[in-house]
């Protein structure tokens, strides 16, 4: 067969590949995916009595405002890390937001042990934090799941931590609408411990998430 004739079968089996849409355009569809799951399990579990007076409180709306923000720029990084040519600063979006939420939350503990004494009194166990951020985390995740296999597998660690931590995230935000436990002390040990967990677990099981097919170079 010719090189002329090679290339014309080569190229009449190609099939159109459609571009992909930029990713704060992908991470606004995973947004307006994810939330409806969100308000589902929060209707289901049934809306915190005393939300009307945590609207008014400022360190409330901090916590929140936060937790918002790391979910949408590690659902941003995740989907820019999946795009072969991406500038390496995009992986680095997501660590402002989050050490501003952990450093809040931190800030809270320091002030709740000066005013009340030994820590272990200001901790009670809350075994279904973990399950409950599990649950709100299901829907974004499989949002999540779909749109980053439409790239490719640049850095597929990196890629599955930051997807989980914009899940587990957005998890943690939605949860404090019907989980009526505001001690800064009971959200880092509960709620950040079980966002830092599952983030792990997902990342770990990575190639198993998503098994995409590398090769070599020769």
């Amino acid at each position: 067969m010719k090189t002329e004739e090679l290339i014309g079968s080569l190229a009449s089996d190609v099939m159109p590949v459609r571009r992909l849409l930029l990713p704060p355009f992908r991470m606004v569809i995973w947004l307006g995916l994810s939330l409806p799951w969100i308000v589902l399990v929060v209707w289901y579990m049934g809306v915190r009595p005393d939300l009307m007076s945590r609207l008014g409180d400022g360190t409330w709306l901090a916590e929140q405002s936060l937790a918002l923000m790391t979910a949408l720029t590690a659902a941003l990084a995740a989907l820019c890390v999946s795009v072969p040519g991406r500038p390496l600063w995009e992986r680095l979006l997501p660590l402002l937001p989050l050490g501003l939420w952990v450093g809040t939350i931190v800030q809270g503990c320091i002030q709740s042990i000066m005013a009340g004494g030994p820590w272990t009194s200001l901790i009670r166990m809350d075994w279904s934090c973990t399950p409950h951020i599990a649950l709100l985390g299901i829907g974004p995740a499989v949002v999540m799941i779909a749109l980053v296999r439409k790239g490719a597998p640049v850095a597929p660690y990196v890629t599955i931590g930051y997807a989980a931590l914009a899940a587990t995230a957005l998890a943690a935000f939605g949860l404090r609408f019907f989980h009526a436990e505001d001690a800064s002390l009971m959200i880092l040990v509960w709620q950040l411990g079980s966002v830092a967990l599952l983030t792990a677990a997902c990342t770990l099981f990575a190639e198993r998430l998503f098994p995409w097919r590398v090769v070599a170079p020769r």
